[in-house]
């Protein structure tokens, strides 16, 4: 399977820089951010909390075979609609502390988006830590989960 979604590692630093082009119009791929219902198909997770403000704070969780086996939350900084959103990333019951990202939402023309997600790590070690795991397939799947389903709506 083509990985259309890049995950960018420096050498030396403790972020990471991922950026996807979709077939979508801008406002669009921004809803897939912002409906919960729409996330959770997209992510294959439950929303138990999303609100989409400054100072808001969202919580998700994913389930398998009736165990609780992902939980993560955080609080908005920044929420412009069809814009940016600049959240803290925390998964529950993990040795990984908080992370920063920056979401972009970039129009490039009508039927085509970018999005583009600066994620700052406590340490290079934590960043390396991730990407050791199946990190970058994941998000390349959950990507192309966001273009399927968002392809059915156009």
């Amino acid at each position: 399977m083509e990985q259309k979604t890049k995950v960018n590692a420096e050498e030396g630093k403790q972020e990471l820089v991922i950026t996807r082009e979709f077939d979508l119009p801008l406002e669009q791929l921004f809803k897939a951010f912002e409906e919960p219902g729409l996330f959770e198909q997209w992510m294959g997770t439950k929303v138990l909390k999303m609100e989409n403000k400054k100072h808001g704070s969202y919580a998700f969780e994913t389930v398998h075979n009736g165990n609780v086996v992902f939980k993560a939350n955080g609080t908005i900084h920044e929420f412009v609609k069809n814009e940016k959103i600049i959240r803290t990333f925390e998964m529950e019951n993990t040795d990984f502390p908080v992370q920063l990202e920056y979401l972009e939402f970039e129009k490039l023309t009508d039927n085509i988006s970018k999005l583009t997600m600066h994620i700052v790590f406590k340490s290079v070690e934590f960043r390396n830590k991730l990407l050791k795991m199946p990190f970058s397939q994941g998000i390349n799947m959950a990507h192309n989960r966001l273009q399927e389903i968002a392809n059915k709506l156009k």
